[in-house]
């Protein structure tokens, strides 16, 4: 048997296929409606929670699956080649539920996990807002102690399957902190008193995901809804919630990549020309960007095995390493998606081939904090000996 790029176990290997299976039964089916009406992929996510896949990375105590971020980058990468909306919502379930597995603090934690690992409840991420907009690790929203209890207002922003989850892992700042950095987080039910959704999604790509602003009105936070220790929200953030979610978004890129890489190939080799009987991959402009996709492709793939090795062995390197495999993946995508439009030219521009999805879904990482542009701050403060913060 060849071996992943991603290392996968046995086990992991067979939840990569059950995701495979499912994203070419029915994630694809569904992803040019999902796309072109902006719906959430409803019929995915029922599929993968049926499969116990939203359940993949927790213990097997809760009903979980176990496995750790090889199988998630694997899945991950498989949803993402069929419809990057799955995929983006699959992510934030995942690094949410992370969080939430995680705690020590959180009253109902197990309850919860039981209720993710059965399907039977999505959950996500709500840490960007309008005040700190891409800068999700410093809310501008306040804790404020009322009665033993917490009461905070927030301003939500991007948050991925709003209106559809179950639940929301927030954040804002600790109760009298001196700095946007002395945050919590916390866990909201989407069912409960001043949660609302204000208004619909309608972005350039990953249509389907959701991405829409939620509005928390003095809603009330008990001391078993904290999911960290009031102030200790950096730690989650930043060591249990973005490994995981710069795994998964870089696994994604991945998979649209494949997906471009695939869908360039299979054009150039049927496509031709009548007058005399030769095809495109005749071409050799078109042979060398397709060489240059499939280049660009397995070098990203690469690097993310490489920083899932540091993962589970993790050294000094690790931190640094993981956003190297996200940053490589978010510019992969966007490179191989247009190398892709210029391959298939008009047969890509007119839609039918369906890249120029994948040239629109893959936009949607460079913006995504952490973007591109902190990214390359963010490596480089690392690099040079500075704080990233």
């Amino acid at each position: 048997m060849t071996a992943h790029v991603y290392g996968l176990s046995a086990s992991a290997r067979e939840n990569t296929s059950a995701a495979a299976r499912i994203a070419a039964e029915v994630a694809l089916p569904n992803s040019t409606e999902v796309d072109s009406a902006g719906r959430f992929p409803a019929e995915s996510m029922a599929a993968l929670g049926a499969a116990g896949l939203c359940g993949l990375c927790l213990p097997q105590s809760v009903g979980g699956k176990g496995e750790g971020m090889r199988a998630f980058a694997g899945v991950v990468e498989e949803l993402a080649a069929a419809c990057a909306s799955t995929a983006m919502v699959y992510v934030m379930h995942v690094s949410a539920a992370q969080a939430i597995a995680t705690s020590e603090t959180l009253t109902d934690r197990d309850s919860i996990l039981k209720e993710i690992a059965a399907g039977r409840h999505l959950t996500t991420l709500a840490f960007s807002e309008s005040g700190s907009r891409s800068q999700f690790w410093a809310p501008v929203s306040k804790l404020e102690e009322s009665n033993g209890h917490f009461v905070t207002s927030a301003s939500k922003s991007w948050v991925t399957a709003a209106g559809h989850a179950d639940s929301y892992v927030s954040t804002a700042q600790k109760p009298n902190a001196g700095s946007p950095l002395e945050s919590t987080v916390y866990l909201v039910r989407s069912n409960s008193p001043g949660v609302a959704v204000t208004s619909a999604f309608n972005g350039l790509g990953l249509r389907g995901n959701e991405s829409a602003p939620v509005s928390l009105d003095k809603i009330t936070v008990s001391q078993g809804d904290l999911i960290s220790a009031p102030g200790d929200g950096p730690r989650v953030i930043l060591q249990v919630v973005l490994p995981w979610f710069a795994v998964g978004s870089a696994a994604m890129a991945n998979g649209l990549c494949r997906a471009a890489l695939q869908r360039t190939t299979d054009h150039l080799v049927g496509t031709g020309f009548t007058h005399d009987g030769s095809k495109l991959r005749d071409l050799p402009i078109l042979r060398a960007r397709l060489a240059q996709m499939s280049v660009r492709t397995e070098a990203s793939r690469s690097l993310l095995g490489y920083t899932l090795d540091h993962l589970e062995q993790p050294d000094e390197s690790t931190p640094l390493l993981v956003l190297q495999s996200r940053l490589a993946a978010l510019e992969a995508a966007v490179e191989v998606t247009d190398l892709a439009m210029k391959a298939c030219g008009g047969a890509a521009f007119s839609r039918h081939l369906g890249i120029e999805r994948l040239f629109r879904d893959a936009r949607a990482g460079w913006v995504m904090a952490p973007t591109v542009d902190h990214l390359n701050d963010f490596i480089g403060k690392a690099l040079t000996g500075l704080p990233l913060f």
